[in-house]
C-alpha cells in the first residue's frame, strides 16, 4: 500500500503546485488594490435581470471573493435554471464552472456536454485555432468533474491541436493550456505516461507560441487576451524557453485598468482571477459557506475622465465588397460627436445622419455586437461578421467600449475568417 500513498501523495503535490504557483508569480501592490476593487465592483454591478447571465462573471466573482453577495445569488439561481440547448459548448462548460464554484450540481449539464464532446469532430487541420476555444472549456470543465472518463476526448482534442496549422491565437492557446494541464496533473503518473507524454509535448508547443507573444511592455498578444495567457503560464507544468517576467504584465495591465480600458463586465472578468492570484484550475477547491457575513466596504478610487466637452470629427467608411454577396458597397462620411464618445455613438450619428448608414446590434457575452450593416448581416455559417478597424488596425475594444479621437478613420469591414 506504501506505493499507493506515495501516488497519492505526489498527485495532491502536483494539484497544490498549480494553485500556488500563480498566487506565488506575482501581485497586486497594496496601494493598487482599489483599481482592482473597483473594476470587480463594476463587473459586479453589471449583474442584472435585464441582462443575458454570464457564467464567466460568476467565476471570476467567487475566485476573488464576492462583494455583491445578492447579485452571487441570483447570477447562480439563473445560471443554475438555465436550459443547455439554448447554450453553446462554451458557455455550458464555463456554466458548470460557474455552478462549480458556487457549489452548486451543475446537474444533467455535466452528461449532456460529456455527451456532445463524445461526438465531436476535431477540425480541419487548417481551420481556425478559435475553433479549438469552446472545446477546450469543454474538456477543462469535464476535467474538474472526471477526469478519467474525459481522457479519450482529451486525447484526440489534444492530438487535432499538434495537427493544426492555422495562426496561433493567444486566448484558445490559454483556454487549452488550462484544459490540458488540469488533464496532465490528474492522469496518473505510471499507468498514464502515453497520455501525459502527450499532452506534455502539446502543452510545450502551445506555451512557447504563448511566449512568443510577450510584447516588450508586458501584454501577452492584446490586453484582453493578457488574463486568460498570465492563468496559462502561471500553472502550466511545462515552462516557456522565455522567461515570463509577470510583474511586469502585472504592471502594465494596472496601468490599462487606470486608463478605463477594462469596462467591460467579460474583460475584467477575465482579468480579475489573475488579479486575485487565481486561475480556473482552482474552481474545484473553492469552498462556499451558507453565511458570508456581511461584503466589505469598497473604497471609491478616481477615476481618469476626458479633459475637454471639444466636439471631435470620425471619419466613418463602411466597406462590403466580399465576392457573393449582394449589395457590395464602399461609403464614407464624417460625423461631429462629443469628446470622449464611445463608437456606439458615432454609429448612431451616422446613421441618422444617412439611412445608408443604417447598423443593427445583438447582445453577447462581451455587450453589443454589430450583426448587420445596410441589411448584410453576420453568418456564422459562412464565418463572415462585421470587423472595425482603427486606420486600418482591428479594434481590440467593442462599439460599446472604445472611445475614438479626433480625426480618427473607423472602418467596418464585412469580413470572412
Amino acid at each position: 500500500m506504501a506505493w499507493l500513498a506515495l501516488l497519492l501523495l505526489s498527485q495532491l503535490w502536483a494539484l497544490a503546485g498549480t494553485s500556488a504557483r500563480v498566487r506565488s508569480s506575482c501581485s497586486v501592490p497594496s496601494g493598487e488594490q482599489p483599481w482592482v476593487d473597483n473594476i470587480q465592483v463594476l463587473m459586479e454591478d453589471s449583474v442584472m435581470p435585464s441582462t443575458l447571465p454570464n457564467p464567466s462573471v460568476l467565476i471570476a466573482m467567487n475566485l476573488a471573493g464576492p462583494y455583491n453577495l445578492e447579485a452571487q445569488e441570483d447570477l447562480t439561481n439563473e445560471l443554475e435554471s438555465s436550459d443547455t440547448a439554448d447554450l453553446t459548448t462554451g458557455q455550458v462548460a464555463l456554466t458548470i464552472m460557474a455552478l462549480n464554484s458556487s457549489c452548486r450540481n451543475p446537474g444533467s449539464k455535466v452528461s449532456d456536454l460529456q455527451r456532445e464532446m463524445e461526438s465531436w469532430s476535431p477540425p480541419a487541420p487548417r481551420e481556425e485555432a478559435t475553433a479549438f476555444y469552446s472545446p477546450g472549456l469543454a474538456i477543462l470543465a469535464l476535467c474538474q468533474k472526471n477526469s478519467e472518463a474525459t481522457l479519450p476526448i482529451a486525447t484526440i482534442f489534444a492530438k487535432a491541436l499538434l495537427a493544426n496549422t492555422s495562426p496561433f491565437h493567444v486566448g484558445t492557446g490559454a483556454v487549452a493550456t488550462l484544459a490540458l494541464t488540469c488533464m496532465y496533473n490528474k492522469t496518473p503518473v505510471g499507468s498514464g505516461d502515453s497520455y501525459r507524454n502527450l499532452f506534455s509535448q502539446v502543452l510545450k508547443r502551445i506555451v512557447e507560441n504563448i511566449s512568443m507573444r510577450i510584447k516588450d511592455n508586458g501584454i501577452i498578444g492584446n490586453i484582453y487576451s493578457t488574463g486568460l495567457a498570465m492563468q496559462a503560464l502561471s500553472v502550466t507544468p511545462v515552462q516557456p524557453a522565455k522567461k515570463w517576467d509577470c510583474e511586469q504584465t502585472m504592471t502594465i495591465v494596472l496601468d490599462e485598468i487606470k486608463q478605463r480600458k477594462f469596462q467591460n463586465p467579460m474583460s475584467i472578468a477575465q482579468i480579475l482571477p489573475s488579479l486575485k492570484g487565481k486561475t480556473y484550475l482552482d474552481v474545484p477547491h473553492m469552498t462556499c459557506r451558507g453565511d458570508q457575513g456581511v461584503a466589505p466596504t469598497v473604497p471609491t478610487y478616481p477615476i481618469p475622465v476626458p479633459t475637454s466637452a471639444s466636439n471631435i470629427t470620425v471619419v466613418y467608411t463602411i466597406n462590403n465588397q466580399l465576392r457573393g454577396v449582394d449589395l457590395l458597397f464602399n461609403v464614407t462620411t464624417e460625423v461631429s460627436v462629443n469628446g470622449g464618445s464611445v463608437l456606439l455613438v458615432v454609429l448612431e450619428e451616422a446613421q441618422r445622419k444617412s439611412p445608408v448608414f443604417k447598423f443593427e446590434t445583438r447582445m453577447t457575452s462581451w455587450g453589443l455586437m454589430v450583426s448587420s450593416i445596410n441589411n448584410i448581416y453576420e453568418n456564422a455559417n459562412h464565418k463572415t461578421y462585421w470587423q472595425f478597424l482603427s486606420d486600418g488596425t482591428p479594434l481590440s475594444e467593442g462599439v460599446a467600449e472604445y472611445v475614438p479621437f479626433n480625426h480618427e478613420h473607423i472602418t467596418a469591414n464585412f469580413t470572412q475568417y
